[in-house]
């Protein structure tokens, strides 16, 4: 990947992050580094002085009124990063360790942190050479920031723990960058403390879940077309009118997105002249639901986008104003609301798609053979992918309930409230996860419905989506075992080939 991505602290988005997460190259700013070394400046004259200021020449946490000798800083520093590095649980794949590593470089960057730009310098060839320290997802409270998962970002740099090149094994740090001709780094006074004081860990994992949130709630929009014309609905609760009528935004994009990939349907008009009255919410007010879920979203984006660029370690270092402040920005509260918003707002996608499949293979809702089998009694058809969403969504519900209401004080009750966030984190990709599932199933029920309709063709969006499905998953004439199906649909939902097939049919900009 040759595209290339420069850190300054002040203009990454959530695009280049994701990029920069599945490859992509990174540089740091020149201006950066001059913000940097004029912090860096005024750290080093605090640490010759004898004026005890926080995280430089005192210790942590409950400890912040200890002083420490200045021939011991340098040990202090390192003490900190090995005696926080109590992180659990599964390790960070490599998209969020990238996205972690990047984020942390570039609030350094910011030059308020009061750290060398060698550490910037050292996480970006990082990147580039894709090394990368073993960081554990479970063990941070969410203030003073991820402190466990940033600890163990830290320990990559000065050769501790265990970590490893691009895919290949877990092995010693020291001898992870001893093979990539790196020597690990001494930390000076302050940085230890910048490099595992923030939020960078739960920013990381919740931006990149947040992007695969958005194109999920694009996906409901086609799934939920698809089952509408599997079902013989209408689109006429999409009327335009309707939508200016109660204008959220959100909810007029889902309403203009369906009626593009709806149009020109020849079932549609098949049935233009049945007695139906209304069709079910679950069709009827998909804009309305689909819609809300992109008014969270968004409100999600304008915190998550605010953050990529926030110092938030402390204490903050000023030197302008020559001064070093202690303060919260540490405290992940923003992100553990927001979060958990995104847990709650993606999940209700699933929710509406599993009352749709429901639909679909019910015969006494859908007017269709019984879970949708040419010969029901000998075949089920697809009369337990139904129960599997059914448990899915059963999950999501427990994923659901907010990390962020919790607080469990920490450090002798100096730090009395947390925010917990990155569980919240943590839920919400596990949330996603699932809804990805539930909306492959839909599309793959919505699609055996259209089997039965033939050879009338759906919408030229619906028809796209339906013609691409049947490249990864055949139409089901006996019972098979569906499992591996529906990992296909999940996989084939997690890429993009879907939702540009059926956007592009539909005229309908595609996001990337």
């Amino acid at each position: 990947m040759s595209q290339q991505i420069l850190l300054d602290g002040q203009t990454l988005t959530l695009e280049a992050l994701e990029s920069i997460a599945r490859g992509a190259k990174v540089a740091l700013c020149p201006q950066a580094i001059e913000r940097m070394q004029a912090s860096r400046t005024l750290v080093e004259r605090i640490a010759a002085g004898d004026k005890p200021v926080y995280g430089i020449n005192t210790g942590f946490g409950a400890l912040a009124e200890t002083p420490v000798a200045k021939e011991d800083l340098t040990r202090l520093q390192r003490n900190l990063v090995v005696s926080h590095a109590v992180g659990v649980g599964a390790a960070l794949g490599e998209e969020p360790t990238r996205a972690l590593m990047a984020l942390r470089a570039n609030v350094l960057a910011r030059g308020v942190s009061g750290v060398r730009s060698l550490l910037v310098e050292r996480l970006i060839t990082m990147l580039n050479q894709r090394i990368y320290p073993l960081i554990p997802c479970k063990g941070s409270v969410g203030a003073s920031g991820d402190l466990a998962p940033l600890a163990h970002l830290a320990m990559g740099l000065i050769g501790e723990g265990k970590g490893r090149r691009g895919d290949g094994a877990l092995m010693p740090m020291m001898e992870v960058l001893r093979d990539a001709g790196l020597q690990p780094i001494e930390l000076a006074a302050k940085e230890g403390l910048g490099l595992t004081n923030g939020t960078q860990a739960m920013l990381a994992v919740g931006s990149l879940a947040l992007l695969q949130a958005e194109r999920l709630a694009d996906l409901a929009d086609i799934s939920g077309a698809c089952s509408l014309e599997g079902l013989l609905g209408t689109n006429a609760p999409f009327n335009e009118l309707i939508m200016e009528a109660r204008p959220h935004p959100g909810q007029k994009r889902s309403a203009e997105r369906l009626r593009a990939l709806l149009a020109n349907s020849e079932l549609m008009t098949s049935h233009s002249d049945c007695g139906k009255v209304q069709d079910p919410y679950s069709l009827r007010c998909m804009p309305q639901v689909h819609g809300a879920t992109r008014g969270a979203l968004a409100h999600i984006r304008s915190v998550l986008e605010v953050e990529l660029n926030s110092a938030t370690d402390n204490p903050l270092i000023f030197a302008a104003e020559g001064l070093s402040i202690s303060g919260g920005n540490f405290h992940g509260q923003p992100l553990a609301l927001a979060l958990d918003y995104l847990a709650i707002a993606t999940a209700e996608l699933a929710n509406i798609a599993e009352r749709r499949i429901e639909q679909l293979v019910n015969p006494a809702l859908s007017g269709l053979p019984a879970f949708l089998t040419p010969r029901p009694g000998l075949n089920s058809g697809l009369m337990i992918t139904q129960v599997t969403a059914a448990a899915l969504i059963n999950e999501n519900k427990v994923f659901c309930h907010p990390a962020s209401v919790d607080s469990i004080p920490s450090s002798a009750n100096r730090e009395d409230h947390v925010s917990m966030g990155m569980t919240s984190a943590n839920k919400a990709v596990a949330v996603i996860d699932n809804v990805a599932l539930v909306l492959g199933i839909e599309l793959m029920t919505a699609c055996q419905a259209l089997e039965f309709h033939q050879p009338l063709k759906a919408g030229v969006g619906v028809q796209a989506a339906y013609e691409l499905v049947r490249t990864v998953v055949l139409p089901l004439e006996e019972d098979r075992a569906l499992s591996e199906d529906m990992e296909a649909m999940a996989k084939l939902l997690r890429g993009s080939s879907l939702r540009r097939a059926a956007e592009e049919a539909a005229g309908i900009p595609s996001r990337a």
